[in-house]
């Protein structure tokens, strides 16, 4: 929660925007972001257009969407050079939630009010309550598997205004696809083909010859004229009509159903997060950059409230754009003035400039959309996740499939993605590496499974890697018990818990269990290098006391010899604990071959511990007494 007293002492926290607006008192920054909020404007206009008939809205709903909600995120986000506004993915999600539910445009435009206010309240809502960690359970395989899918959807949804055909939309995004495609090869409008392939070749050309030019501008305003010159219209070509001149005022949909809003809210939630998701990490990005302090936190307060105030004047959901954030820091943004700057634009533009936008041609607008979502079709990050962890690749793989296959029920691919994601995160953990050690030949305590060391029969090290917990502790026990099976003359097991982070009730029992039936059968459970936060847990828990304090050691050797003083006779001058037998030219062969076939040389390779502790003991004599 939020500390009500913090906020008062310090109102930077509550104001974001005190923190940055001193410096537009400096000249050079005021010249800066009026530039770069004028250059992010001109990209903006049009983009926004686009995006809102992505979403299933009059293009005119874009600029509603990007006048007040980049304004307020400035203001009470954190990031100073994020740009809010309208994004293509959110814009699918909208129309993907919408159309099953409206039946008529009206209700449509109701829907996406409420959704928009809807997800700035559970995004506000996140932040208030600190809860921006929630958005982690997004893994990154998820994200580009949704976001590979989700562009190739939004491509390919713009099909028909490119062919300029109607048809009617099928049960899946598939089934419409093949229809535009059919219909194209009889029912093209060649002339508006021709302006859709004019836009992108403008785009094209000059992204790769003139990038800082604004070519989305340039090709809106070339297509414009051209629709207006020739009566683009009157022969049959779609264009954006009348845009209502003016600035909307604030109000609420009435005409909306409690059902409705019900049916809408886990939409709300997916979109929440997706949207931040996005947002966040181009802040990240370009805090990186700046060297600038960012709050998740306060950035889901300010996308929060974006979404709010879009929904009061019109709105729809929004979110941090990429391509608008990289023009505006690009441009030179240094602080939120920038964002200020281009909703000024956007609204001078709603008040004046809505007479222009008449002959705009729809082509254009998905030429633009089309342009926009090419470059988040990125195979290279999914084989990437391949080769980190197959698990992982799967889980992109599967996302990008499920969603591909099930749109425009775009949540089903994203809950199962996050699913299978934390699924084979709990079957990853519940078998975790653990080790048999004994002393290699260079000196150091390794696996003797993998090194091919002897091992000592009446004393077995064994160390475990992971959170100790319910769904691995029966597999500690029942490997530990199978290594006292095949061990007859097994006297101690001793646990190297230096790789145990964290232990839970279930894991706790487990030992509690394992130390007793150890007991029954004359072997003692030692414990060697557990962390503190695991010593105070079985402190807290009485295991400590109740097994033995003398039984917990700070070094594996101090446990080696209490071993080894208990079993008498000698029994260090030959435990394969100290003395390593070196290996023979076939051995080592066999040893390079497993490593390869593990992939890296495995488990404890540390310093020698006597080693350790005689360096220890020498600083301490170099060291003068406290005293």
């Amino acid at each position: 929660m939020y500390d009500i007293k913090g906020l008062i002492t310090n109102p930077g926290r509550l104001l974001p925007f005190m923190a940055w607006i001193g410096r537009c008192k400096d000249s050079k920054v005021l010249t800066a972001d009026f530039v770069a909020g004028i250059t992010v404007a001109l990209v903006l206009v049009p983009q926004s257009m686009a995006y809102a008939q992505l979403a299933g809205l009059p293009a005119y709903y874009g600029l509603y969407a990007s006048f007040l909600p980049g304004i307020v995120a400035a203001l009470f986000g954190s990031s100073r050079q994020l740009a809010t506004g309208p994004v293509a993915v959110v814009s699918l999600m909208t129309a993907a939630a919408l159309e099953p539910l409206a039946l008529t445009p009206d209700m449509y435009i109701a829907y996406a009010i409420s959704l928009a206010i809807m997800v700035g309240i559970f995004q506000m809502a996140l932040g208030v309550l600190r809860l921006g960690v929630l958005v982690d359970f997004l893994s990154h395989p998820v994200v580009i598997g949704f976001t590979n899918a989700a562009a190739i959807i939004i491509a390919t949804s713009q099909l028909s205004k490119i062919f300029g055909v109607v048809v009617e939309k099928g049960e899946h995004h598939y089934d419409t696809i093949w229809r535009v495609i059919v219909a194209s090869t009889t029912d093209t409008h060649m002339l508006t083909l021709g302006m859709g392939i004019l836009a992108i070749a403008i785009m094209a050309v000059m992204k790769k010859f003139v990038p800082k030019w604004p070519n989305v501008l340039v090709a809106v305003v070339i297509t414009t004229v051209l629709s207006a010159s020739f009566g683009f219209e009157k022969q049959g070509g779609a264009v954006v009509g009348v845009v209502p001149e003016g600035l909307t005022l604030p109000s609420l949909p009435t005409d909306v159903s409690w059902d409705v809003l019900v049916q809408l809210i886990s939409t709300a939630v997916i979109i929440s997060i997706i949207g931040f998701m996005e947002a966040i990490s181009i802040a990240k990005a370009m805090a990186a950059r700046t060297r600038q302090r960012l709050d998740p936190n306060q950035e889901l307060i300010g996308q929060g409230m974006s979404n709010v105030v879009s929904g009061l004047f019109q709105g729809y959901a929004v979110s941090g754009s990429f391509s608008r954030s990289a023009v505006n820091i690009n441009a030179g943004a240094i602080t939120g003035l920038s964002a200020v700057v281009t909703g000024c634009v956007v609204g001078a533009t709603l008040l004046w400039l809505t007479p222009l936008l008449y002959h705009l041609p729809q082509a254009t607008l998905a030429a633009v959309i089309m342009m926009a979502v090419i470059n988040l079709v990125k195979i290279e990050p999914i084989i990437y996740a391949w080769r980190i962890q197959p698990h992982d690749g799967i889980v992109a793989v599967v996302t990008f499939l499920l969603t591909l296959i099930v749109a425009p029920h775009l949540e089903t691919g994203i809950i199962v993605g996050v699913l299978l994601s934390l699924g084979l995160y709990l079957y990853r953990t519940m078998r975790p590496r653990i080790s048999i050690l004994s002393r290699d030949p260079d000196g150091t305590l390794r696996d003797a499974e993998v090194r091919k060391l002897a091992t000592c029969d009446n004393i077995s090290l064994i160390r475990f890697d992971g959170s100790l917990y319910f769904a691995n502790a029966g597999y500690l026990s029942d490997t530990i018990l199978s290594r006292v099976a095949s061990k007859p003359d097994l006297k101690f097991v001793i646990i190297d818990a230096e790789g145990i982070n964290s232990i839970d009730a279930t894991g706790e029992e487990m030992l509690h269990d394992l130390a007793m039936r150890l007991e029954s059968l004359g072997i003692e459970l030692l414990f060697a290098r557990a962390k503190k936060q695991i010593m105070d847990i079985l402190k807290r828990t009485k295991f400590f006391e109740h097994h033995g304090k003398e039984k917990f050691f700070r070094l594996r050797t101090h446990a080696f010899e209490y071993a080894w003083e208990k079993l008498g006779d000698d029994h260090a001058a030959t435990c394969p604990l100290k003395h390593a037998k070196p290996l023979s030219d076939i051995e080592a062969e066999e040893v390079q071959e497993a490593e390869a076939a593990a992939g890296a040389e495995i488990s404890s390779e540390i310093a020698p511990e006597p080693e350790i502790e005689k360096a220890r003991k020498d600083k301490d004599k170099e060291q003068p007494s406290a005293a």
